[in-house]
């Protein structure tokens, strides 16, 4: 008879349990004693377990993970497994200036070490407001040991005079009426602040719901983890769950790497223009597949996605709210609906060790204004339009908040569909912009184009959400609330407004946004796909050579040791925003092995 298999030996025992290397042994063992591990539980063989934990203080949209790791702990413990929590460092999109996009790749870089570098077999990432949803993944997809995503979940529908008030979303409207004179200071603040009735990240389909789907989508979360509002009670046994799910892909040596495939990608950027989620996906969407070694382009996301219809009516570009999405179906009845599309691949794998479609087969839309039927959707087409010219080689327009209004002003010419053409203003950078946006001299009108530059990875740097530019004042008081906004940073995953944003390369890497002067003519061809200023070649090449003569585009200088490091090594959106001499680091779990002693 074939003998069994000895066990597979843990990475932790390598810390904790090794004969072959006693010194060592003791030194990394007793130290972890003194808060009351006992040896046998450390040299037991049990699965160790971190917990990266993103919720502080600094962090509101996560600080309830302090707590939800309780319930982890309980789920670890009772699946046989020994919790160890850490710190991950804090991540808050509406705290940290000058932009928590600086801070993404910093937090991976720290994860990562950890993850390697301590007696950790496998970790439960502790996700919710933005980017640390991609920091966290990006950093278990280096390094490759067992992880699985615990999203912390939305906050509660937010209220304002019995209409629903959306995190951000009510923002953005406020500001208008504000502009416009319609509401005073007092007010735009108490309107702002009854988006956020609860614990819990953006309840609208902004950039944490969108990311924390994203990762359910692609296979690394416990079926309908991303959708379930931080104060109900699921969430806390989704966090039990997750904890005792951590301990079998230990068990089972189930990695990132066996889930992050090209097709769990796919899965994602369809799910992604479904559920309208924001523009900021597929920035952090390519970095995870740059850090798992999948081959993932801009382009991918308007050729795999393009025409996927918009099913979730949810603000941003819908009606309703978290808890009214969660209770319609959440993710996996969308899924469902794209499943019986034959619109993503059923056979992807999932963290369960069940398949997609398996995880999905009964998953069904309870509420079918919520979550519309696959043929019955809120638009028929929801991805990314990518676009390139002469102002950039891509730049991305997110479709399904094109709202009636501004197809009709700017895209419903019978002689020229689907395109415009307009007068430019130029701004570099949002003090630029709120210093002169009101200037009548500017002769801003509802043909005209704003653009913003100088606030991508490198020139803001870590690129800034300020390309949804609200017109002037005397226009909004028109009743005219949005124009074309075009830029080389980012916008708000909450925002509706339909801007040409994500510009690579940025002004201040040599993109050609950088040649763009107030007062000139440029067109926007939605089904060509260009985006060109339109001036002649020996124009634009006197103006490159001129900008080139005098040092480039200019930029403030560094204000921190890490925004000069990051500055230096950062790629552009399209490929992600990692930093270029991390992607060549894959599996290092596996391909690095045990990390040297330390003494």
């Amino acid at each position: 008879m074939a003998k069994t298999p000895p066990p597979r030996r843990l990475r932790s025992q390598y810390w904790f349990d090794n004969p072959d290397d006693p010194n060592m042994t003791a030194l990394y063992f007793e130290r972890y004693l003194n808060f009351g591990f006992t040896r046998h539980e450390l040299t037991s063989g049990r699965p160790i377990i971190g917990i990266a934990q993103t919720g502080s203080d600094l962090s509101p949209c996560n600080r309830h993970h302090l707590d939800l790791a309780r319930r982890v702990r309980d789920g670890i413990r009772d699946a046989g497994g020994i919790a160890l929590e850490f710190p991950c460092h804090p991540i808050q999109e509406t705290g940290k200036r000058p932009t928590a996009a600086l801070d993404r790749n910093l937090s991976y870089l720290s994860l990562v070490e950890v993850l390697y570098g301590y007696p950790l077999d496998g970790v439960v990432l502790t996700t919710g407001c933005d980017k640390t949803v991609p920091a966290a993944i990006m950093a278990a997809a280096t390094v490759n040991i067992p992880a699985i995503v615990l999203s912390g979940g939305p906050m509660l529908n937010g209220w304002w005079k019995g209409e629903r008030a959306g995190s951000g979303t009510i923002k953005w409207a406020a500001s208008r009426r504000l502009a416009a004179g319609e509401i005073s200071y007092p007010e735009y603040i108490e309107q702002v602040a009854s988006a956020a009735p609860s614990i819990g990240h953006c309840n609208t389909m902004g950039t944490a719901s969108t990311m924390n789907a994203l990762a359910e989508a692609l296979g690394l979360s416990l079926p309908d983890c991303a959708s379930i509002p931080a104060p109900y009670r699921e969430r806390g046994q989704m966090a039990y769950e997750t904890g005792k799910r951590a301990v079998a892909i230990v068990l089972e040596d189930l990695k990132p790497s066996d889930i992050l495939t090209r097709k769990a990608f796919e899965n994602a950027i369809v799910a992604c223009a479904a559920i309208g989620g924001s523009t900021n996906a597929p920035i952090h969407v390519n970095a995870i597949a740059r850090h798992a070694g999948v081959a993932l382009t801009i382009e991918d996301w308007e050729t795999i996605a393009y025409d996927v219809p918009l099913l979730v009516n949810m603000q941003p570009a819908g009606k309703y709210l978290g808890e009214d999405y969660h209770r319609a179906g959440g993710l996996p009845a969308v899924m469902n609906e794209l499943l019986n599309a034959k619109r993503i691949h059923a056979d992807a794998l999932a963290i369960n060790g069940r398949t997609i479609g398996e995880n999905i087969a009964h998953a069904g839309v309870l509420d079918a204004d919520v979550i519309r039927p696959f043929n019955r959707p809120l638009k028929a087409k929801a991805g990314f339009k990518v676009l390139r010219g002469n102002l950039f080689e891509s730049a991305i327009m997110k479709v399904s908040v094109i709202s009636d209004e501004f197809r009709n002003r700017y895209l419903s010419n019978p002689d020229d569909p689907d395109a415009f053409e307009g007068r430019a203003v130029v701004f570099d950078g949002p003090e630029d912009y709120h210093r002169r946006i009101d200037d009548p001299s500017l002769n801003i009108d509802e043909n005209t184009l704003l653009f913003i530059r100088g606030v991508g990875p490198i020139g803001y740097p870590g690129s800034a959400e300020v390309v949804n530019m609200q017109p002037p004042a005397a226009l909004i008081k028109k009743g005219i609330v949005s124009l074309p906004c075009i830029g080389d940073g980012r916008q708000s995953g909450t925002s509706g407004s339909p801007s040409i944003l994500n510009a690579s390369p940025e002004a201040a890497a040599g993109g050609g946004l950088a040649l763009l002067q107030t007062g000139d003519r440029v067109r926007i061809d939605l089904r060509k796909g260009t985006a060109d200023i339109l001036i002649a070649d020996g124009e634009l090449a006197a103006r490159r050579a001129a900008l080139e003569k005098d040092g480039g585009y200019h930029y403030p200088a560094s204000q921190t040791p890490w925004q000069e490091i990051q500055r230096a090594m950062v790629e552009q959106f399209a490929e992600g925003m990692v930093l270029k001499p991390a992607v060549k680091y894959h599996r290092v779990a596996q391909l690095s092995g045990i990390p040297r002693n330390s003494h």
